[in-house]
């Protein structure tokens, strides 16, 4: 997401030090130059190695020594034909002639030194070899292949990580604003609720320089008590994504796109963005979003069934699927207390849960970046059809008319077999 100018949340349904670990992985993953890059001493074994490089998902480790002063690089050409279980030491395999630069170098000067000595990994090093950072060429490669990405000041992807409002939450957020956290979401069903705007509160009194989310809502003053209590942005939308079945458990919610303009309209006085958080299905409805107020769409649907969302590919009567779960489904609710218990009562969950999602087969898609090609292109060809050149300017100029079941007919294709 982050590559391709957005930013994704990650989901609060992991322990304090899984969620952190995550967002840590996104920040190592774009960044231009790795601050702490990862170690392995050269008396530990060749297990060790792959059990580190497996485990935080890299190619390669800075081999140093007692002092910690750097001696080698080990990366997965050392250990090409090794077993994983290999009882050799790191010292006996590892690359000791290592080209290195100065902890000053820049991108262009360590893309250079990569170029002229054809390796893929730059340790930056004082005169007393301690370590003060790496260049990849990977890394480098990826700053020119996505030249829009969604950056933090040091140059690494943009992340944000989702709270709840009971127990651990200041834990929580304290945590992921360590692993460099760019925004924490207050992130529940109901966040015009005492206990949201008490939890905003409580966050913003601890972290007063954290940029913060929270939501969801659907009005008008639903979004100028979270405003009131501190929200940098206001997540809008109840009962509208496609796995949520609030509305007709509950009987409460709004329509996605006259909930986005009520509340734009409220956020606007404060001069406080809202973001529009499902119902979105094509890239006109996230067009509409904006035009109505939004600053920016949450997706959830439409990138579910992409590689890069969570769980397998399935098949299913010859064609490919994943499952797609809403989090208030009763399979994701026995998800979690299977994790956190090791036990569950089938027979307890069913009477006792009432569940406000579904969970569904969703066609498999390809990757993020094609989808997002698609959505971000819509919305270009819907800025130009209201004559504008940014979301501001389409907003000055949308004007919003009301539609027949006539005239949505003929909004789609009619009068064609489809190919």
């Amino acid at each position: 997401m982050a590559r391709e100018g957005g930013i994704g949340i990650i989901h609060r349904f992991l322990t304090i030090e899984e969620q952190a670990n995550q967002v840590l992985k996104v920040k190592r993953s774009g960044s231009v130059m790795i601050e702490n890059p990862y170690q392995i001493n050269d008396n530990q074994s060749i297990s060790t190695a792959f059990e580190i490089m497996n485990d935080k998902e890299v190619s390669g480790l800075l081999v140093v020594n007692s002092e910690s002063k750097l001696v080698g690089i080990l990366t997965e050409r050392d250990v090409l034909f090794e077993s994983p279980n290999s009882d050799k030491l790191v010292n006996e395999l590892m690359t000791k002639d290592v080209v290195t630069s100065k902890p000053n170098t820049t991108v262009s000067e360590a893309k250079e030194i990569l170029k002229n000595n054809r390796i893929e990994k730059l340790p930056l090093i004082d005169d007393d070899r301690n370590i003060h950072g790496l260049f990849s060429s990977q890394d480098i490669l990826n700053t020119e292949n996505y030249p829009d990405a969604s950056k933090d000041k040091k140059g690494r992807p943009l992340v944000g990580a989702a709270v709840g409002v009971k127990g651990d939450f200041l834990e929580r957020t304290e945590a992921l604003l360590e692993a460099n956290t760019d925004v924490i979401v207050v992130d529940i069903a109901h966040g015009h609720s005492e206990n949201a705007i008490t939890t905003v509160k409580n966050i913003k009194k601890a972290f007063p320089n954290c940029e913060l989310i929270a939501g969801n809502v659907a009005t008008a003053q639903g979004t100028e008590d979270l405003i009131k209590a501190g929200v940098d942005a206001v997540k809008v939308g109840v009962g509208s994504g496609s796995i949520c079945i609030t509305r007709v458990i509950t009987g409460s919610g709004v329509p996605q796109l006259t909930a986005v303009m009520d509340c734009a309209e409220i956020a606007k006085k404060y001069d406080i963005p809202i973001i529009s958080d499902g119902g979105t299905r094509t890239s006109g409805d996230a067009t509409k979003a904006l035009a109505g107020g939004a600053s920016t769409v949450m997706l959830g649907s439409m990138l579910s069934g992409t590689d890069e969302s969570p769980g397998s590919t399935i098949s299913k009567n010859g064609n490919r699927y994943k499952i797609y779960r809403g989090m208030a489904s009763l399979a994701a609710a026995r998800g979690r207390k299977s994790k956190e218990t090791g036990l569950v009562d089938l027979a307890d969950d069913l009477n006792d849960y009432v569940a406000e999602g579904v969970d569904g087969f969703v066609p498999y898609k390809g990757t993020v970046t094609d989808i997002l090609k698609q959505i971000t292109g819509g919305i270009r060809s819907g800025l130009s059809y209201c004559g504008g050149h940014t979301i501001s300017q389409m907003q000055d100029n949308a004007e919003f008319i009301k539609m027949s079941g006539a005239g949505f007919a003929e909004s789609k294709p009619h009068d064609v077999d489809l190919m």
